[in-house]
């Protein structure tokens, strides 16, 4: 039986297997890709989890990331506000962070099983079994959920969130733009958003959340952004002179910003399988490399001696919520501003002239260096 198996190969994934293998436990990650891939993902990184990733030898530097400093935000109708970003970022693309973090993990002597699915977790006398694809079994004292935000583990578990359909898709492209590297936007639509940042190698993503009724109303993504997102004077710029570097779009469906819990069947849920902050709020990367810490932390505690499973799920339990609670509570409610183009209109009219309750927003949304 091993120490802790890792159900899911993203940041938070990654991050707590490699300090938990650092510690000398045991670890097997299993990830149902094969590093580099694409993922759905708005690709800005805050500088709060600088110290932490400096922490378990994995600073980014050398992957040579965009660094963020400005934050501009547009309404439906094109009117903008712009504030600097108070600790700042980078921006890098999950197909490289990944893939770094990964290989990090496999010198810390993290065990990797790739194109590998959990079929099933049981819990019985203190213990996991691990049904895999392919019929493999695998036991592990602790294990650590970090699978992303919707996976078929959630319909075996009865999570509540899973019953209820999720009305959001995101849609990811790379691409070229004559635009300022140092510059996150954020440009409202209807029913939608869409951010733009750079990332490494002379790149920008492009990533945006609408709804499925938008995409059923015009058939296609081309026609809906044609007729939607274009609406917008500063996405009709980016969809009229960037130029393009996916043949497709990296599409994700069946997004939900619904309340999760953090402990299931006595697993430690981590990044979007405990809970996901909206995109607007540009912050989810953070929070996954965050929880990756707090479990790995817990965790190592609990092998080290003097606590039983209920006071790690309790530990984990109060240390996520302290974190996490509060600020996926704001961008919900943040959320519910934009989207509508009336609503919109009207918040970004009111915040340009408040710069002070934007940096609110973001510290509300963003934590401390960690």
């Amino acid at each position: 039986m091993i120490h802790v198996a890792v159900i899911g190969g993203g940041l938070a994934g990654l991050t707590s297997a490699i300090a938990m293998a650092a510690q000398g436990l045991s670890v097997v990650l299993i990830e149902k890709k094969s590093y580099p891939f694409h993922r759905v993902c708005g690709e800005y990184v805050s500088n709060e989890v600088l110290p932490y990733l400096h922490s378990i030898g994995a600073d980014p530097s050398p992957l040579h990331p965009a660094n963020i400093s400005r934050f501009l935000l547009s309404s439906p109708a094109g009117k903008t506000l712009e504030t600097p970003l108070d600790l700042g970022g980078f921006g890098i693309s999950r197909y490289t962070l990944d893939n770094f973090l990964y290989q990090h993990a496999l010198a810390h002597g993290v065990e990797a099983r790739l194109r590998t699915t959990v079929q099933e977790v049981q819990f019985a006398n203190d213990r996991f079994v691990l049904r895999l694809s392919g019929g493999d079994t695998l036991e592990a004292a602790v294990v650590v959920g970090a699978y992303g935000k919707r996976s078929s583990l959630d319909r075996q578990l009865g999570r509540a969130f899973f019953r209820a359909r999720s009305p959001y898709i995101g849609v990811k492209y790379h691409l070229r733009l004559d635009m300022p590297t140092d510059l996150i936007a954020l440009h409202n639509f209807q029913d939608g958003y869409a951010g733009i940042s750079a990332i490494e190698d002379g790149r920008h993503c492009f990533c945006y959340l609408t709804t499925r009724e938008n995409l059923r109303r015009h058939g296609s993504i081309p026609a809906m952004e044609q007729a939607v997102l274009h609406q917008n004077p500063h996405l009709r710029r980016i969809f009229r002179e960037a130029e393009f570097l996916y043949e497709q779009p990296e599409v994700i469906n069946e997004i939900s910003f619904a309340t999760k819990t953090c402990v299931e069947n006595h697993m430690l849920m981590c990044g979007d399988a405990a809970g996901m902050i909206t995109p607007l709020c540009g912050n989810g990367m953070a929070m996954a490399i965050h929880a990756g810490k707090l479990a790995a932390e817990q965790v190592v505690q609990y092998f080290a001696g003097g606590r039983n499973r209920q006071q790690l799920e309790a530990g984990y339990s109060r240390a996520w919520k302290n974190q996490f609670e509060r600020r996926l509570q704001v961008g919900r409610a943040v959320q519910h501003l934009f989207g509508s183009p009336l609503l919109s209109e009207l918040t970004v009219g009111a915040l340009k002239y408040s710069p002070a309750a934007v940096r609110l927003i973001m510290r509300q949304t963003h934590g401390l260096p960690f």
